[in-house]
């Protein structure tokens, strides 16, 4: 018997917390391949896939990510904070400026 896409998701999320993020990220990839019956939640998942990638310091699929969450919600403040982490990591502060405003305008978030 296999894993539904909501186990998978609930999984990704505990492994996420569990700072597992290589872990989650195999997870997170497959759901957004095949997302299932949390496509409704695809946004989320996403979005927990951007900051899996970042905190596992791969920064350019964070980036990617991250931009694939603003195609589909480009008031989420924190995929804006997330392109702007991580480009200041790349030390690329100009480019991360206006992603950091956005983050602290739509969402509070400072740097």
């Amino acid at each position: 018997m296999s894993d539904s896409t909501h186990d998978r998701w609930v999984r990704a999320q505990s492994l996420f917390e569990d700072r597992a993020y290589r872990e989650a990220i195999v997870l997170l990839r497959e759901l957004v391949e095949d997302p299932g019956d949390v496509v409704h939640a695809l946004t989320e998942v996403r979005l927990l896939l951007a900051r899996s990638y970042y905190h596992s310091a791969l920064l350019g699929p964070a980036i990617e990510a991250a931009r694939e969450v603003l195609a589909a919600d480009p008031g989420e403040a924190y995929a804006h904070l997330l392109i702007g982490r991580s480009l200041q990591r790349q030390s690329k502060r100009e480019e991360a400026e206006p992603h950091m405003k956005l983050a602290e305008l739509l969402g509070g978030y400072t740097a």
